[in-house]
């Protein structure tokens, strides 16, 4: 366990981690930036709820007054979720300058990997990871999550990438940087919305065991690098590809003619697409966390056993 000065590791997580329980690490940007209030303290506590049911210690992370949390209580993710926008969205860049100021910080997949990484979590639930959006080639707007995967050992459970992003260079970038792509129980990248994308994964696992016995190996190996684990959104909240694929292209196409880029482009898409789809794309998102939730549980369970 990292003792680092600038990090605090909830009493529960520290316990759990010293008895060798099984953790999962959280994210906060979907508290602060992907839901609106209360619906995303609602999800938050739930998801939370659902790890324990599934026998791990859940530990949501953020940045709470320039401290690195390992853990949040009620009362923190109630604060980011009431302040919602307001706080900081942190990716790798932002940590120093958030932490320097005292300031509070939402953590993307990136951050959230990171602060996991530093107080010996090793799998973390969240609903989609950013990737390389439409347009790279002449934006290089490429997210720092894929990057973070490269090169810190955390496994990470998701739906897939979302599917405002072009998928086939996402996978590509990854495939260059080492990273793995697993498919749960498919052989076909989900789409974060929709349980099929057109693009195949590296491999395909049907078991937490299975997931666990694969990173566990790539962790005794010294491997530096992260697991991606893609998870389908059960089929009865799967969207219609042709409606969701639809609302993206549409918001898409709002993000440039008013000039959105950088950071601002994912939320800016996220709550159009809601907009265009009369909310279904929010329900299908909760559900898919609390599917990628039950599946991290159980696959840190497994890895704790193989020690």
């Amino acid at each position: 366990m990292n003792l680092n000065k600038y990090l605090d590791i909830a009493p529960e997580v520290a316990e759990a981690l010293k008895a060798g329980r099984p953790v999962v690490a959280l994210e906060s940007t979907i508290i602060s930036h992907g839901m609106p209030y209360p619906q995303n303290v609602e999800t938050a506590l739930k998801v939370e709820s659902i790890i324990r049911e599934n026998g791990a210690v859940p530990a949501t992370i953020a940045i709470i007054g320039g401290r690195l949390k390992a853990g949040c209580t009620p009362e923190e993710i109630e604060h980011l979720g009431k302040a919602g926008p307001q706080v900081a969205k942190a990716s790798r860049r932002d940590l120093a300058v958030l932490v320097s100021r005292g300031a509070d910080g939402a953590t993307t997949v990136t951050t959230t990997m990171i602060i996991a990484h530093m107080a010996g979590i090793k799998v973390f639930a969240t609903g989609g990871i950013g990737g390389v959006h439409r347009g790279a080639e002449t934006t290089m707007d490429i997210s720092a999550d894929l990057e973070e995967l490269a090169n810190t050992p955390v496994m990470v459970v998701c739906a897939g990438a979302k599917s405002i992003l072009d998928l086939g260079l996402t996978l590509e970038y990854l495939e260059t940087h080492g990273v793995p792509v697993i498919g749960y129980g498919t052989d076909e990248l989900p789409a974060f919305y929709t349980r099929r994308s057109g693009f195949g994964v590296d491999y395909r696992m049907d078991s937490p065991e299975e997931l666990a016995a694969a990173f566990h190996t790539s962790l005794e190996l010294g491997f530096r690098g992260g697991m991606l684990v893609t998870n389908p959104i059960p089929e009865e909240y799967s969207m219609d590809p042709d409606v969701i694929n639809g609302a993206i292209d549409e918001a898409i196409a709002q993000a440039s003619a008013q000039g959105i880029h950088g950071k601002a482009t994912t939320p800016f898409l996220l709550a159009k697409v809601k907009e265009l789809t009369g909310g279904d794309s929010l329900d299908s998102n909760i559900q898919l966390v609390f599917n990628n939730a039950r599946l991290a549980a159980r696959t840190a369970a497994a890895l704790e056993a193989l020690k």
